[in-house]
């Protein structure tokens, strides 16, 4: 039997992405409370972020939302990770309010930010090790996060789609 390489990347590239999951969900979290969300959307799921991209695009004025719709439409899957949110009661100020209880409606707590910047980091250093490519996108994340992909009221969403392919379609972006 003989396996094209070229037949098995959609397989592969899901193979991957689920163990970037993995490494984002292991990823340390403050006070070692765990509110990260994440997932993988591919097929019509991803067609579908790609048009919300394009729709905020259309909104918003900022084009760059185009651009990183086509490299969703270009990735064989995309890694979706964002937080629910929770006040860790540190009242350490990071969040820019002296304490958890005088934050405003609608400001994250500064711990649950940090937390998804690191699940980001360590499935990004997960799809690293297995030579994929891969971009941290706001614009899918903000996308995602209109559409509730990962869930109701899950916030800080951050897209990273994956590709295996000669060239990466993240690189001469224009």
């Amino acid at each position: 039997m003989i396996r094209n390489e070229r037949d098995l990347r959609h397989e592969q590239a899901l193979d991957i992405a689920e163990k970037m999951l993995v490494a984002a969900r292991t990823a340390p979290k403050g006070k070692g409370v765990d509110i990260i969300e994440c997932a993988v959307v591919d097929g019509e799921d991803a067609e579908r972020l790609a048009q919300e991209m394009e729709a905020i695009a259309e909104e918003s004025g900022m084009k760059f939302f185009i651009r990183d719709a086509g490299n969703v439409r270009a990735a064989q899957c995309t890694l979706l990770v964002g937080t629910r949110e929770k006040a860790q009661g540190l009242n350490c100020g990071h969040c820019g309010f002296a304490t958890c209880a005088s934050r405003t409606e609608g400001v994250p707590c500064a711990v649950n930010s940090v937390d998804v910047g690191i699940a980001v980091g360590s499935a990004c250093s997960k799809a690293s090790d297995y030579r994929v490519d891969t971009r941290v996108l706001f614009s899918g994340g903000l996308a995602a996060q209109r559409l509730e992909l990962l869930g109701e009221g899950v916030r800080q969403v951050y897209a990273i789609p994956v590709s295996i392919s000669s060239k990466s379609p993240f690189f001469d972006r224009k």
